[in-house]
């Protein structure tokens, strides 16, 4: 079967040309002649149009007029290979020295076997001098990730990933243009049922990882965009519901009048909370008649154990009731938002816009 590498590339450095051809030399000693390299130049200022006229004499090289960002960049190699009707396996690999080309080689080798995953090279952040933005970074995606699907993937934002062709569609349908389309490959995967495959590959940084593009602050916030909006949501939701609660419990009062006063405020609080997601942070463009029901239901069960939480906190271990409602709220934020975006609004790709 044909092998296919991609290389997005945005103003790539020799280091680009070094892995071309070491992959072309290993696939080529292996007798694996049937493969190709599509480079796509993202943009990248007429300074580099050397190295891409180099890059010429191994690959095809897409171009971009503009810079319109990785998750672009891997799309537009992916339809030119789609309009191939012979079938292939396909990597994706970093312009920028990061990925050895014996694992580039072993990812597509899986790939091939594994015709309906996606596969991931996946590096081990337990190994010393690791760049910290890098560490942290994965730290708090992989968790954050783990938290939305239940999913344990050790390497997020491997940049390193293979898939067989019939694939190329679902690649597609992921939603990004920058870094985060990788992310959302990834939430698409799981929301789709395409199982992962996780291949070890080497830990490699060059020069402290200072050639790589991805912008802490923008990128970042890229990725997390929905899951902040929903943390957004949910606090105006709880503001709602605290003053809510605070008025009733003028009213209301003991241990009986705090579960009414709960309840009387989570009703008024769950609708405002229902528009806002549904219009603002999943964009459910479904009739209500769908999302809806599985919202009431879903509030209903958040409703009973917010109530027993906050008893339990408040009668039992004796905490002021004000705070217990704040720690109550904590308690069941990340429950909430796992149901909302797997059950009440789903959708197909499960992407972070």
């Amino acid at each position: 079967m044909k092998y296919s590498i991609v290389i997005p590339a945005y103003c790539p450095g020799p280091e680009m040309l070094i892995l071309m051809d070491e992959i072309s030399t290993k696939l080529n000693s292996c007798q694996k002649n049937d493969h190709e390299i599509i480079v796509v130049n993202d943009g990248s200022p007429e300074v580099f149009n050397m190295i891409f006229e180099d890059a010429s004499e191994y690959a095809t090289v897409l171009t971009h007029p503009v810079n319109m960002g990785k998750g672009e960049a891997i799309k537009t190699a992916l339809r030119y290979l789609e309009a191939d009707p012979e079938p292939c396996v396909i990597c994706v690999a970093d312009a920028d020295g990061q990925h050895l080309p014996i694992d580039v080689i072993n990812c597509l080798s899986h790939a091939e076997i594994s015709t309906g995953s996606l596969i991931l090279g996946t590096r081990n952040f337990r190994e010393r001098g690791i760049p910290w933005k890098s560490l942290l970074g994965n730290r708090i995606t992989e968790a954050v990730f783990r938290l939305s699907t239940g999913v344990h993937i050790k390497d997020t934002q491997t940049g390193l990933r293979a898939f067989h062709s019939s694939l190329i569609p679902d690649m597609l349908n992921a939603e990004g243009s920058r870094y985060e389309y990788e992310m959302n490959q990834l939430l698409y995967c799981v929301q789709s049922d395409i199982p992962f495959e996780q291949v070890p590959i080497e830990t490699v940084y060059e020069g402290n990882n200072e050639c790589s593009h991805f912008d802490p602050f923008r990128d970042s916030f890229l990725i997390y965009r929905k899951l902040l909006k929903f943390a957004l949501s949910s606090f105006s939701s709880f503001i709602v519901d605290y003053i809510m609660f605070c008025f009733f419990a003028l009213f209301f009062t003991g241990t009986a009048g705090a579960a009414i006063s709960n309840v009387l405020a989570r009703v008024i609080s769950a609708g405002f909370n229902y528009e806002v997601n549904r219009n603002l942070v999943f964009e459910d463009s479904s009739r209500r008649i769908r999302s809806l029901p599985r919202y009431v239901l879903l509030a209903a069960a958040i409703l009973l154990m917010n109530t027993l939480i906050l008893c339990l906190l408040n009668s039992v271990l004796g905490i002021p009731l004000l705070i217990a409602k704040i720690l109550t709220e904590i308690c069941v934020f990340f429950f909430s938002w796992v149901m909302q975006r797997t059950y009440v609004f789903p959708r197909k790709g499960g992407a972070l816009r």
